[in-house]
């Protein structure tokens, strides 16, 4: 696996130890499961920066790499303050450690695009005070006063000397290191906010990037899960017999999933795993279609049932302010993540210790998971993180390691458990599908006085506790979890508000009077957090309810939009740029523009979709994205994700929706569940805009404007309001 690459870890390691190798940032406390377990007295291992004598200098990176750039950010912020080219990094991914948690979610996750914003300051700190001991060392070593020496591309340099950071981490490893070195100012960056190549950008492009899919252990033979069509449904029975005659056939194991086949490869576990003919238990969900949950959902906002959340103001004395009123509902499917690389592992139980090969959003959650099952001690398992073939927000539910999990428990070799794309696409987790019903009024001056959300649909915090707890606390029965689970899905049914299912549906806009209302229906269908979460249903809820009433008002849907966020004044002037240029455009004959904006994930996005209809179909030609991030660390980075938002967000505009019926998923891949395909693609241009503010998110907030920008574009085309994704025009 050369993304772990032992054998370098291994020299690294002996050369600290034996060689004084410097390793510094916060302590390990002793854990025999850190990533660099340095025996003996010696100074204490720390958790991201090691640099060896022959000046190499290792990150050890706490977030998970899945396309973000996350790499790429962190490592800017590290050579910045350490004063190295980021190129120059050894970068590994980390190992399990409390060390490595994230700060804003307080477990080892990636997730929620927080990873710039919760570390920006911790890691630019901890680097630099490495800079800074290695000062103080260089100083002792060469006899000069610390004021006498500056520091460049991982040298220290006096005099015009230029001396490696190597030659004095033996001195600096016995010093104490400061807590709060002096952070360099803005205006002495010379990377962070600079344009410059992906750090990961070579190994990508020449296929020596290893991801989940790629591992590859001596010995190891393949397992195929084969799970009931229906989620939640239990094996009732099976004949394994023709699927254990089949050519290298080991096992046909039950386990809680469904049926697991072992075989030495993976096309014969698949073949065999067809032979496979079971019968599986009766539950609810099998008697809801599609039309079932929308039917469900209308009847739910009809009636009076719901909680209410961010209320403000009175609603009767808006909607009384009010000159015009409008009312509309807005409809969003299921959706699938459909990550590019399905979902795998790797996992060998040896000699009572465990070694697992994958790319997870939560490595801790991995390894509490095969304690759980195992029962090995989670200081034997070790988590080999490799890069993600797209997360999006599925590789945070680990159904996949519990699968490996039992299986190999049962089976005397290394396993590699892969999902096909049509086990990924049928037996996953899903977006929560919503109805949005929302009735707002304006006065003569074009305000809105009154706003009166109403969301229909499932919950993804029950089920989220449902896959995490297990994970998190290895050692709490089954009976605790199925408990705290049950609570869980009751009180938010009827006590309090899930706030990822309505997150997006008030916060942007003045709402002197306002209310959202939740009501939680659920099929039992199983959910979870999608790229934007909330945001990505939301917002097309709340910005084309917004373009519906500046049409009501007469006015210019970005006039409007301005004059209703003074109160939010990083939107307001996001939204002002983006004005700006729209003005400026003069799009072809049959071409339209339509507006959005949103904030979501603590960045202000604004988008311009150009859009022909011809022939009943849509076609976006242009995209102009307007984003306020704060500091932008990577600018390259954040325009490619700006693009890649906006093309994910346009698939499932344009084309998405996971379609139930007798409770089974009918789409099965890509020819049924189709993607944006290249020469459907727009030109995106990206526009930033720094408020100087710190660093925000990325990797979210470029999905949720895109949908309402297109439909908004659309009623300037043809007329019609399309209140319902995807988006398809009326014969």
């Amino acid at each position: 696996m050369s993304t772990i690459n032992v054998s370098r870890r291994n020299f690294l390691r002996t050369s600290a130890v034996a060689g004084g190798g410097l390793v510094v940032g916060f302590s390990l406390s002793g854990c025999s499961s850190a990533p660099l377990p340095i025996e003996g007295s010696g100074y204490l291992p720390n958790a991201f920066l090691q640099i060896t004598p022959d000046n190499v200098v290792s990150f050890y990176c706490p977030r998970d790499e899945m396309g973000q750039g996350v790499t790429t950010g962190l490592g800017t912020l590290v050579a910045e303050e350490l004063d190295v080219d980021p190129h120059s990094l050894d970068i590994v991914f980390a190992g399990v450690h409390s060390d490595y948690n994230n700060p804003d979610m307080g477990v080892q996750a990636t997730g929620g695009s927080n990873s710039m914003k919760a570390h920006y300051l911790p890691l630019r700190q901890a680097a630099a005070n490495t800079r800074a001991v290695l000062v103080q060392a260089a100083a002792q070593d060469l006899g000069v006063a610390v004021d006498a020496i500056q520091t460049e591309d991982g040298h220290v340099v006096v005099n015009g000397e230029r001396h490696p950071y190597g030659k004095f981490v033996a001195t600096a490893a016995g010093l104490t290191v400061p807590e709060a070195a002096p952070l360099k100012a803005d205006a002495d960056f010379r990377y962070i906010g600079k344009t410059q190549p992906r750090l990961d950008a070579i190994a990508k492009s020449t296929g020596t990037a290893d991801f989940g899919v790629d591992a590859d252990v001596p010995g190891m033979v393949h397992a195929v899960v084969v799970r009931s069509p229906v989620a939640g449904a239990k094996l009732v029975s099976v004949d394994k017999a023709p699927a254990a005659r089949m050519p290298g056939v080991s096992h046909v194991l039950e386990i809680s999933s469904g049926l697991a086949v072992v075989a030495d490869k993976y096309w014969q576990a698949k073949t065999a795993a067809a032979q496979l003919k079971p019968v599986w238990e009766d539950v609810p969900l099998a008697r809801v279609d599609s039309a079932t949950v929308r039917a469900d959902y209308e009847a739910a906002l009809d009636g009076e049932d719901g909680a209410v959340e961010a209320e403000q103001g009175d609603l009767e004395t808006g909607f009384a302010a009010a000159d015009r009123v409008v009312e509309s509902d807005y409809w969003a499917p299921y959706l699938a993540h459909a990550p590019l690389e399905p979902m795998s592992a790797v996992l060998r139980l040896e000699n009572g210790e465990a070694d697992l090969w994958s790319g997870t959003q939560g490595p801790i959650g991995a390894q509490g998971l095969i304690e759980r099952v195992t029962g090995i001690s989670a200081d034997k398992i070790r988590i080999h993180s490799t890069y993600l073939g797209g997360g999006f927000g599925r590789r945070g539910t680990l159904t996949h390691i519990m699968e490996i999990a039992e299986i190999a428990s049962a089976v005397d070799k290394p396993i590699h458990l892969l999902w096909s794309r049509e086990d990924d696409m049928r037996h996953g987790v899903y977006r929560p599908a919503s109805l949005m019903r929302i009735k707002a009024g304006i006065n003569a001056d074009g305000e809105i006085t009154a706003w009166d959300a109403r969301r229909a649909g499932g919950n993804i915090t029950p089920e989220t506790l449902k896959n995490m707890v297990p994970a998190l606390l290895p050692n709490m029965p089954q009976g605790m979890i199925n408990w705290a689970v049950g609570l869980s899905h009751d009180l938010f049914s009827s006590w309090f508000v899930d706030h990822s299912s309505i997150e997006g549906l008030y916060e942007d806009y003045d709402l002197a009077n306002r209310a959202v209302t939740h009501v939680t229906v659920d099929h039992g269908f199983p959910l979870t957090f999608w790229r934007a979460v909330g945001h990505s249903y939301t917002a097309f809820a709340t910005e084309s309810m917004i373009d519906e009433l500046a049409a009501e008002a007469d006015e210019d849907p970005v006039a409007f939009r301005l004059r209703n966020t003074t109160g939010n004044p990083r939107l307001h002037n996001v939204i002002k740029v983006a004005g700006e240029h729209m003005a400026k455009m003069q799009p072809a004959p049959g071409r339209h523009l339509g507006f959005a904006a949103h904030n979501s994930f603590a960045t202000d996005v604004a988008e311009i979709a150009e859009v022909s209809v011809e022939g009943g179909n849509i076609r976006v030609h242009k995209v102009t994205c307007v984003v306020d991030c704060g500091i932008a660390v990577t600018p390259d980075v954040v325009r490619a994700q700006m693009e890649g938002g906006v093309m994910f967000g346009l698939t499932a505009a344009l084309k998405g929706q996971i379609q139930l019926e007798k409770g089974a998923v009918k789409e099965s891949n890509f020819h049924d569940y189709p993607i944006l395909r290249m020469d459907e693609a727009p030109e995106v241009e990206v526009i930033i805009v720094d408020s100087g503010t710190a660093p925000t998110g990325v990797g979210e907030p470029g999905l949720p404007p895109i949908a309402p920008a297109v439909a908004n574009a659309v009623y300037r085309a043809t007329g019609q309001r399309l209140r319902s994704l995807p988006l398809q025009l009326e014969a």
